[in-house]
Order: structure tokens, then sequence, then C-alpha cells
């Protein structure tokens, strides 16, 4: 039951994303900073929360996932370290994704082949 629940969580927020595709005139990369904007608002605010009991990796791997957890780090190191933790919260809630995407990058600019126009 857990895998139908994730799976129609996490198609539903690429639903969303695909319609905001086709009906708008925003961009992929403007839709993915929406998304990441509206998963640390809805972490602030304490709502994503539910949904990631409810659909588990449905709601934690996707874009809006990566904001609310940039918002829970924020939200710890404020609760630790006062007002600084704004800047070095989310950095370090988010640091083994943001090293792994560097690291597949990196490691992808090494073995592709790059092709000309």
């Amino acid at each position: 039951m857990e895998l139908i629940k994730a799976f129609w969580v996490g198609g539903l927020i690429c639903v969303i994303g695909q319609i905001l595709l086709d009906k708008t005139k925003l961009t992929s990369a403007r839709i993915l900073v929406a998304f990441v904007c509206a998963g640390c608002i809805l972490g602030g605010l304490g709502i994503y929360e539910p949904l990631k009991e409810f659909a588990g990796a449905g709601a934690t791997v996707p874009l809006t996932g990566f904001g609310n957890n940039l918002a829970a780090g924020v939200k710890e190191e404020i609760d630790a370290i006062g007002w600084l933790g704004i800047f070095t919260g989310g950095l370090k809630s988010a640091a083994g994704g943001i090293c792994a995407a560097v690291v597949a990058a990196f490691l992808a600019a090494v073995f592709a082949e790059p092709k000309g126009k």
C-alpha cells in the first residue's frame, strides 16, 4: 500500500508540473524553482510533514521534498543557534543531496561525449 501512495502522490506532483508546462508560458526552470519554493513554504508552515508521513518517497523525492528539506533544516538550526541558522540550516540539511548532484554532474561531464550542432 505504501508504494501505491508514493506512486499517486509523486505522480500527482508530476502531473501538476506537466499541466504548468502545457498550459502556461512558464519555462521548465521556473516551474522547478516554483516547486522548490512551494515545498519550502509548505514545510515552513507545517503542511508538508503530514504529506511526507502519508506518501513517503512520493513526497520526499520530487523537488517539493527538497524545498521541504531546506525549510526543516533552517527551522532546526534556528532553534539550535539562533538567527544565523537561516543561512546555515538549509545547506546543512541538504548537503548530501547537493554533493551527490555535483558528483553526478562531474562524472557525466567526464564520461559524456559532447556533440556539436
